[in-house]
């Protein structure tokens, strides 16, 4: 799963998550990205911000822009985008269950085609994933109909 950093012809930002760089190519080409703020299909690439570490002396770090002198309403956004996600996640993940630790092992082992899997796992065999370098991460248990 990629995530890109996305903005709109408005400057309005948001994220996109993607099996890979070519089905977000599809999808931008196909119209099916739209800006969840003023669907704008008119979708651009930004550059993500990523901090690793404490700053040093030497860099500086920019400070951060005003918050809007009006008050704004996140939960709406944030729901909205907890939805989009979980949408995303439900049609686009095979649901492995509780076979979900050995699945992904053999997918990162290439015993198994490469897909997006969800499922559960235990808290060790979660830092047991991570420890053998296999990418994972974290979610509430999705169902369809969670989000209503």
């Amino acid at each position: 799963m990629i995530i890109f950093d996305l903005a709109c012809q408005h400057d309005h930002p948001f994220e996109g998550w993607f099996q890979s760089h070519e089905d977000f190519d599809h999808q931008l080409a196909c119209g099916l990205i739209a800006c969840p703020q003023c669907t704008s299909l008119e979708i651009r690439r930004v550059p993500s911000a990523v901090h690793l570490g404490l700053p040093t002396a030497a860099a500086a770090v920019p400070a951060r822009p005003a918050l809007p002198a009006a008050p704004v309403d996140l939960r709406s956004g944030a729901l909205a985008a907890l939805r989009q996600l979980t949408e995303m996640l439900l049609a686009n993940c095979e649901d492995v269950g509780s076979d979900f630790a050995e699945e992904a092992r053999r997918i990162h082992y290439v015993e198994a085609p490469e897909r997006s899997i969800r499922g559960e796992a235990s808290s060790e065999e979660y830092e047991a994933l991570l420890e053998e370098g296999i990418e994972v991460f974290r979610l509430a248990r999705l169902k369809p109909g969670d989000l209503h």
